[in-house]
């Protein structure tokens, strides 16, 4: 994926849309969301004992006759995390759709483009001088990071995992670190308390960007008439109807979900974006991640 036209393309085309500000230096370069010791004042609060005397304002004591601090944004270096659903989920393929070559290699187009997006956004970070790691979460315990010098690996790697990312969480799988730029690629199509699932991995991140990817027929099916369905997680077969009725209850909850997934990172400073795989790479940045300011020209 490293050498995939559309990843160098976009690669030269973008950068990541992170929030600056006038300081010098890589580690400098980039805000988060929390607070910390760098130059940008952001509020005041009440003091509590344990905070630090350093940044209480006389200023206002002397008008208010109450102790407060200043807050300040943080500063973080270029730190990044890629957590990439690798379960067999990210595998499903649009049944009206005729397989191409590729896609008969075991790649199908909702693999093929999360896989882009996770190598893109590393190679990203890897720009502004950090070392960002991708987590693709597995069945495996503890979650091994592939560092950039390793991202060659992703072109291979098997997306065949049994555990969702809910799972993972609660089970402290996933080697999660302290004010990273922290991405989430997933189709999001597991049982989970948005709520829940977006505190956790908005935790102690500077950053969250959170990205559902779908094909097209999950986004927006189309009757089948009756078909055997595959659970690909868990092996189960159901035969089912696929006409208009189950059809309108299925988009029903998609929507349901998309629209809790959105509130809940609203709730956490997050960025939510959702990503529709045929539209392509070039398609998805120049618009949907430029919109969401994941992305910015160059």
């Amino acid at each position: 994926m490293r050498f995939d036209p559309e990843v160098q393309q976009a690669v030269a085309r973008y950068q990541l849309g992170l929030p600056r500000m006038p300081v010098s230096g890589r580690s400098g370069e980039l805000l988060g969301r929390g607070t910390g010791s760098s130059l940008e004042f952001q509020e005041h609060r009440q003091y509590h004992p344990g905070d630090d005397i350093r940044h209480l304002d006389w200023a206002a004591y002397a008008r208010s006759d109450a102790l407060m601090v200043r807050l300040y944004r943080e500063e973080i270096s270029p730190r990044m995390e890629i957590l990439l659903d690798a379960s067999v989920s990210m595998t499903s393929t649009d049944p009206t759709r005729e397989v191409s070559g590729s896609e008969s290699a075991g790649d199908p187009i909702k693999a093929n483009v999360a896989r882009q997006l996770a190598t893109m956004l590393t190679l990203l970070g890897g720009n502004l001088g950090g070392r960002p790691a991708l987590i693709p979460i597995t069945d495996n315990t503890p979650l091994e990071p592939l560092p950039l010098e390793s991202l060659d690996r992703l072109d291979s790697f098997p997306f065949v995992g049994k555990r969702t990312l809910r799972e993972a969480l609660d089970e402290r799988a996933v080697p999660l670190k302290r004010q990273t730029v922290r991405v989430v690629i997933s189709d999001f199509l597991f049982t989970h308390d948005p709520d829940v699932l977006l505190r956790q991995l908005a935790g102690d991140a500077s950053v969250l960007w959170v990205l559902q990817v779908l094909n097209a027929w999950e986004a927006r099916p189309t009757p089948l008439g009756g078909r055997k369905l595959l659970d690909l997680e868990t092996g189960e077969v159901a035969n089912l109807q696929v006409v208009e009725k189950t059809i309108g209850e299925y988009s029903a909850r998609l929507l349901a979900l998309q629209q809790e997934l959105a509130r809940a990172c609203r709730r956490v400073h997050a960025t939510f974006a959702i990503l529709i795989a045929e539209r392509g790479l070039p398609d998805l940045c120049a618009n949907e991640l430029c919109a969401a300011e994941i992305l910015r020209p160059v």
